[in-house]
């Protein structure tokens, strides 16, 4: 048999959904949306609600062990094709490379689904190549900020919803790079727009409580085009709402911007399309950073980014007794913008 730990999540899903079962699934990895996803599908799809009472079992790593895990797997089911065991935070099982008798010599009615979440299984042991051989060894890995607003078009896309560039760009920078946290709020967000919609920086806005003028997007914005107007008004709505507006959250966002600006002074190619794809950014994103180009030469714009490094080291008191995060911020922008 093939190996098949390189699945994707969409075709792993898609079999799923097709009835093409495993004996043996090991989901591991630093992303755990995608473990759930399938570890929730499996375990609210596989049996009926009446097979279910008798077939599936739901066990958790730090409350069980292998060898009991292992007479649950070589149960047959009762009245039923298959029997359902899953292990939900598997990486807190003790001994877990005791489970290669059993996957050397798995029960083709049971399907044994391994949640191991927050690290990579070691794919030099044993048990890992074992499970290659016979089930579905699936990488979830971890998702990068600069990846999210490209999936989050994607997965509303397959909802039958578009979404604008910028209003997936505030939900990552309101939201980061967790999945989970994404798609619960993109649920609530659903719930109140028709489908086929677009959304809108004004739904993301009115319904996920992120400012469409007072965020670190337009905040870059402002920053591309010397506004020193608006890039004041916006740290100093920073300023007044610090729970929202943390620095320590700010500057990693201003310091991936002009490490981007800095990759775009460089590039033999500065066509829209190769821009885009040199700095991982959508194409409509593309003027803002031939705009901070044009307003920063090479030379400011390394001196910003050592200055993004000082101001980070401020907020974690290196050199920096008592001034607060909004004196911090204030005089971080006057050094980039002078």
């Amino acid at each position: 048999m093939a190996e098949k730990n390189s699945i994707s999540f969409e075709n792993l899903l898609s079999d799923l959904k097709n009835r093409i079962y495993h004996p043996v699934y090991l989901l591991h990895g630093e992303e755990s949306y995608f473990i759930d996803a399938i570890s929730d599908f499996i375990e609210q799809n596989v049996l009926s609600d009446l097979e279910k009472e008798f077939n599936q079992t739901i066990a958790y790593g730090k409350d069980s062990n292998v060898q009991t895990l292992m007479t649950y797997a070589r149960r047959f089911p009762m009245m039923a094709n298959y029997q359902v065991l899953i292990v939900k935070e598997a990486q807190d099982l003790d001994k877990i490379e005791e489970f290669l008798p059993y996957v050397e010599n798995p029960l083709t009615s049971t399907i044994l689904v391994l949640c191991y979440k927050y690290s990579k299984f070691d794919k030099r042991k044993v048990l890992f190549k074992a499970i290659e051989k016979i089930g579905v060894a699936f990488e979830s890995a971890k998702f990068y900020d600069n990846k999210v607003p490209e999936w989050i078009s994607d997965y509303l896309r397959q909802r039958q919803y578009s979404i604008t560039p910028k209003a997936a760009a505030m939900l990552t920078e309101f939201l980061g790079a967790d999945l989970g946290k994404i798609v619960n709020e993109i649920q609530k967000l659903l719930i109140n727009i028709p489908a086929g919609s677009e959304i809108t920086e004004g739904y993301v806005e009115k319904n996920i409580g992120i400012s469409k003028d007072f965020n670190v997007f337009e905040l870059q914005k402002a920053l591309a085009a010397r506004n020193v107007v608006k890039a004041n008004q916006i740290i100093l709505y920073f300023a007044a709402n610090p729970r929202e507006n943390p620095l320590v959250k700010v500057i990693p966002f201003l310091f991936s911007y002009f490490a981007k600006v800095l990759t775009y002074h460089f590039l033999p190619d500065k066509s829209r399309n190769s821009v885009a794809a040199a700095l991982s950014v959508n194409p409509f994103f593309v003027a803002d950073y031939q705009q901070a180009a044009r307003s920063f030469p090479p030379g400011k714009t390394m001196a910003i980014i050592s200055t993004l490094r000082e101001y980070d080291l401020k907020t974690k008191g290196v050199n920096n007794a008592s001034v607060g995060d909004g004196e911090l911020m204030k005089e971080l922008i006057f050094k980039i913008l002078h």
